[in-house]
């Protein structure tokens, strides 16, 4: 899955920062009912990849994510996981 650079009116590179961080794990907290691998998701899942840390994906128990999702955490297995609240 390949990332392509997005960018702000003024020609900014568009970035994103995990909702904490604790040693080599990334956490990304939402609060929703569906979940898709949003430009925020993959971008974290890059950086994970990249300084060979964790990404958790923290959802409701009930959230169902949607079928890209679901491929990026195949691509990225140890990287990128699923954590119920």
């Amino acid at each position: 899955m390949e990332l392509k650079r997005r960018y702000t009116s003024h020609q900014v590179a568009r970035g994103t920062m995990p909702d904490a961080q604790k040693f080599n794990r990334m956490y990304l907290i939402k609060n929703v009912s569906a979940l898709r691998a949003t430009y925020q998701v993959r971008l974290l899942a890059l950086m994970a990849v990249e300084g060979k840390k964790q990404l958790i994906i923290r959802v409701p128990k009930g959230c169902v994510f949607h079928e890209s999702l679901e491929e990026l955490m195949r691509l990225y297995k140890k990287s990128v996981v699923r954590e119920d609240f």
